[in-house]
């Protein structure tokens, strides 16, 4: 797991708490476009993690066709265990963007002026 990664999930607890709505507003000044940042950033943590996973995880990919050679790997199980552990990129997003960590800019063109 990348440093970042670690450090990230050390900060943020793996339950999901009710957040204060006009808190979570009041960042943006409207709350859906508060959750719109908060899904983008999580989207783009996945897509990290998942890279991140699958490139370790390749290390260990045998490559034979034979279905009767399936063996298992305890490193394999391991780092598949320690993603499995880590918060979910909503909860990791949401942390950020209420903790101030989140850059973003409105785009200013009104598509429906």
């Amino acid at each position: 797991m990348s440093k970042l990664r670690r450090q990230q999930s050390a900060n943020t607890s793996n339950v999901v708490e009710t957040k204060n709505l006009t808190d979570v507003k009041a960042k943006t000044g409207n709350l859906y476009e508060s959750i719109a940042v908060i899904a983008k950033r999580a989207n783009q943590i996945n897509i990290s993690i998942k890279e991140e996973l699958h490139n370790k995880l390749e290390e260990f990919a045998s490559h034979t066709d034979s279905l009767e050679e399936i063996h298992e790997n305890k490193e394999q199980i391991e780092i598949s265990k320690a993603y499995e552990r880590m918060p979910n990129p909503a909860l990791l997003a949401t942390t950020e963007f209420m903790e101030d960590k989140i850059y973003y800019r409105r785009n200013e063109d009104n598509l429906f002026d």
